[in-house]
C-alpha cells in the first residue's frame, strides 16, 4: 500500500493521449457499434491510469462531437462534475471550468470547504438531466463518485434506477470497495489496470536517463502520472525534493529527526500526500530486512492519517515505531 500524489488542478485532457487500455476502448467501440451502449459505466481503478480519458473519448464517440468542443466541455449534450469549489482550496471558477460544466455556485453560497459531493451537487446535476438533447445520446461523467456522501449517493441511486432516456453515465472511481452495492449493480463495471512497464518507458523515451529513471520509479504504471512529470519540471523538482526528504526518514538516527521530517503530515494537503507517497518509495529502496520490518507500520499509518484520528499523535506513533 503507497499513497499516491494528488493534484487540485487536473490538466486539460487530450483525447488522442490516452496510453493503453486497448481492450477497454475496443469494449466501449464494440457497444456503440451493435447499439447496446448501457445506461451507466463505472470505470474503476487507481488513479492517474486514463479512467476519465477514456470516459471523455467514449462521450465524444456517441456524441459524434468534435475533439475541441469536448475538451473545452463545451458541447450542449455534455455534462461533467470533475473539480469542485471548496472555499480556500479551490476557488478559481475558470480553473474549475476546464474539468466541470455544472454550476457550482450553491458551494460558495454555503462557503464548502470539502471535496465531497453532497446532495445539493447531485440536485443540481439533476436539474440539467432531463434537458431536451440534439442528438441520440447525452453523456453525464462524474469523477471519482466515492466522493458522494451518503445522502448524495441515495440521491444519485434513484437516478440511476430510473434514468432519462439516451442518457449515459460515465463514471469513475479509485474505491469501488467503499460505493453503495446498489450502485455498483446499476452500471457497467470496467476495471483499469496500471499499463505495462514497455508502454511506460515509451512515454519516457524523450526525457534524461536520470529524470527517466526517477518518474518510472514513482509512477508505478500509471500513465498520468508520468504525462505530469514529463509537462511540469518544477512538479518533477519538487517531487525530487520530497523524495530526498523521504529517503533520509529512513536514515535518520535520531527521533527528533525524525519528528522533524514528518511536521507536514499534521495538516491535510497535497504536501502531506506527497510526503506519504515518497515515504513509501523510499521504503521500497531500502534493505529487505528494514522492508520487513517497517512495512506494516507504514501501511497502518497511511490507513490512520485517512480516518479522522490525530494526525500529529499518529505521526508521534509511526516515527517511535520505527525509532
Amino acid at each position: 500500500m503507497v499513497y499516491e500524489i494528488r493534484y487540485t488542478s487536473p490538466p486539460m485532457v487530450k483525447l488522442n493521449d490516452i496510453i493503453g487500455h486497448t481492450s477497454q476502448l475496443q469494449q466501449l467501440q464494440s457497444d456503440r457499434e451493435s447499439e447496446n451502449v448501457s445506461h451507466a459505466y463505472l470505470f474503476s481503478g487507481p488513479r492517474h491510469l486514463g479512467k476519465f480519458s477514456v470516459a471523455l473519448n467514449f462521450a465524444r464517440d456517441l456524441l459524434e462531437a468534435e475533439d475541441s468542443a469536448i475538451e473545452r466541455l463545451l458541447h450542449p449534450d455534455l455534462l461533467v462534475l470533475d473539480q469542485l469549489w471548496m472555499e480556500g482550496e479551490c476557488e478559481d471558477w475558470d480553473t474549475i471550468a476546464k474539468s466541470s460544466n455544472v454550476q457550482q455556485e450553491h458551494r460558495k453560497k454555503k462557503a464548502t470547504k470539502t471535496d465531497t459531493i453532497s446532495i445539493d451537487d447531485i440536485r443540481i446535476l439533476q436539474e440539467r438531466l432531463f434537458e431536451t438533447g440534439t442528438g441520440t445520446y447525452r453523456c453525464c461523467l462524474i469523477r471519482s463518485i466515492e466522493r458522494m456522501n451518503d445522502p448524495a449517493a441515495n440521491a444519485f441511486l434513484k437516478i440511476l434506477e430510473e434514468p432519462p432516456e439516451g442518457l449515459v453515465f460515465l463514471l469513475t472511481t479509485e474505491a469501488q470497495s467503499t460505493l453503495l452495492p446498489t450502485i455498483i449493480s446499476r452500471t457497467r463495471v470496467m476495471p483499469f489496470l496500471r499499463i505495462s512497464n514497455t508502454e511506460i518507458m515509451k512515454m519516457l523515451q524523450d526525457a534524461s536517463e536520470d529524470d527517466r529513471a526517477f518518474i518510472y520509479r514513482i509512477a508505478e504504471g500509471a500513465p498520468g502520472m508520468v504525462m505530469r512529470l514529463v509537462e511540469d519540471p518544477e512538479l518533477l523538482r519538487e517531487q525530487r525534493t520530497v523524495h530526498t526528504t523521504a529517503q533520509s526518514f529512513w536514515r535518520a538516527q535520531s527521533l527528533r529527526e525524525r519528528l522533524q521530517i514528518l511536521s507536514p503530515l499534521s495538516k491535510r494537503g497535497k504536501e502531506a500526500d506527497a510526503l506519504l507517497l515518497h515515504l513509501g518509495l523510499a521504503l521500497r529502496q531500502q534493505s529487505p530486512a528494514l522492508r520487513k520490518h517497517h512495512t506494516d507500520s507504514y501501511v497502518r499509518f497511511v490507513f490512520n492519517l485517512s480516518t479522522n484520528a490525530h494526525r500529529q499523535l499518529m505521526a508521534q506513533d509511526f516515527a517511535l515505531q520505527i525509532s
